[in-house]
């Protein structure tokens, strides 16, 4: 066996030592108090390992009903509850299918070359508008991967391998999955704190225009400095149209991105869902078709395949969840909290998001699952909602210089680079905005 096989074997030896112990314990004992926190310890310590993370969470979830002698009848119960919550998150799923329709449809490849075509020789402007894609696909479809596995491969046809350009993707990336109105990630918030997804969706976005903005400055900047030229001519299918084919192309990834970031406003002021999920899911829909080679079936189909990924990852967090609830039904989460209490408030929230992105860069490929690991500490300490959003963006911050995120596994495909080249680009750039976010977590999560 290899060195990791007795490493994980000895981790899950441990662990289990100790839940017999406290099952043994008296619950009242401060032994028995302590060792309730080993199972959350054990999975992060198998993730860090690159367990996959349903067998991390089992392992915790047994060792959890060995401490707290919790029947099968019970455990059966939460596993059952916990799931359905995940999946009652609708708008997201709503939101991340049609966006990935629209990228199949091909509206964010003829944007990107609309403006290549508009700016002449000003190779600049496109690196920032790479940037912009990425955020706004991000953004509306809520998979900072599949954004980038599709944006990737374009930017480097355009302008090759920019590091400064890579790392804006990357910010850009990490603040739009973790506050978009589509995400896994906002889901699990709203899910966890009991708030509309809505409502966190509006509290984080002057930050998250505030980081894009960040990241997009990178990628100019770094076009400049470096000199960079265009790399390569249009592929084929789209040498052939012209400016009025591409601006007709683009016409759905324009109208879903007013719908989804102006629609509560004008669903406001006007008193009805003018721009709800309903209208905007079929006029999308109807406009793949219309502004693209899509038949009527394939944009119906488009929208449904798009639901794909974020329905399993949804199941996945469920049946997560079901044994992270094992785990706090013992008080887990209670003796964390009693501990960070004793910290200084005025550093409570900053030290939470830096411990969200430390835990996030050997584990950022479960960026929704370590949130269900650390924000029920937050939500323990009645931290603000805008405060939870932080954790979520350092967590997001801390994915993106991981070598496991699938993100960072699309730039360095997209890029053709290995992974460990993108995440040494990114470093400087994430730990400057994770100071940033620092900053800000002090002056305003409190």
């Amino acid at each position: 066996m290899s060195r990791r096989t007795y490493g994980i074997l000895g981790v899950i030896c441990v662990g289990m030592i100790l839940a017999f112990i406290a099952m043994a314990s008296d619950k009242e004992t401060y032994i028995f108090k302590v060792i309730t926190t080993v199972p959350l310890l054990v999975i992060l310590a198998l993730l860090f390992m690159r367990v996959n993370m349903l067998v991390a969470a089992l392992v915790g979830g047994i060792m959890a009903v060995i401490i707290g002698k919790i029947g099968l009848g019970t455990a059966n119960q939460t596993f059952l509850t916990e799931i359905p919550k995940m999946l009652t998150i609708i708008v997201p799923i709503i939101n991340s299918a049609v966006a990935t329709a629209v990228f199949r449809a091909g509206g964010y490849t003829s944007a990107l070359i609309l403006v290549r075509r508009g700016i002449g020789e000003r190779v600049a402007f496109v690196g920032a508008f790479i940037v912009i894609l990425q955020a706004l696909a991000t953004y509306m479809s809520g998979i900072g991967g599949g954004s980038a596995m599709v944006i990737a491969p374009l930017a480097f046809a355009a302008v090759g391998v920019v590091p400064e350009v890579i790392a804006g993707m990357s910010i850009a990336a990490a603040v739009s999955f973790t506050t978009s109105p589509a995400s896994l990630e906002s889901g699990i918030v709203s899910t966890m704190t009991g708030i509309p997804v809505a409502e966190y969706v509006t509290t984080m976005r002057p930050y998250w225009l505030v980081f894009c903005a960040i990241a997009i400055a990178v990628a100019f900047i770094g076009c400049i400095k470096r000199g960079t030229v265009f790399q390569s001519e249009e592929s084929e299918e789209y040498k052939s149209l012209n400016t009025g084919e591409l601006v007709k192309r683009t016409i759905p990834a324009v109208f879903l991105l007013v719908a989804v970031v102006a629609g509560p406003i004008v669903n406001k002021a006007l008193g009805a869902p003018v721009l709800g999920p309903l209208v905007y899911t079929v006029v999308t829909t109807a406009l793949i078709f219309l502004c693209s080679k899509f038949t009527l079936d394939q944009s119906v189909d488009a929208v449904i395949d798009g639901s794909t990924y974020i329905l399993t990852r949804l199941l996945q967090v469920g049946m997560f969840f079901s044994f992270i609830a094992l785990i706090g039904n013992n008080g887990a989460f209670e003796v964390i909290t009693s501990v960070v209490r004793d910290v200084p408030i005025s550093i409570m929230v900053p030290i939470a998001v830096l411990c969200g992105f430390l835990i996030g860069i050997p584990a950022g490929a479960y960026v929704g699952m370590l949130l269900a690991l650390v924000l029920p500490i937050a939500i323990e300490l009645n931290f603000p909602l805008v405060a939870v959003g932080f954790i979520t963006m350092g967590v997001g911050f801390g994915s993106q210089m991981s070598l496991v995120n699938i993100t960072m596994m699309a730039l360095s495909s997209g890029f053709k680079i290995p992974i460990t080249r993108v995440a040494k680009g990114n470093t400087p750039y994430i730990i400057g905005c994770m100071a940033l976010l620092l900053i800000i977590a002090f002056f305003v999560g409190v």
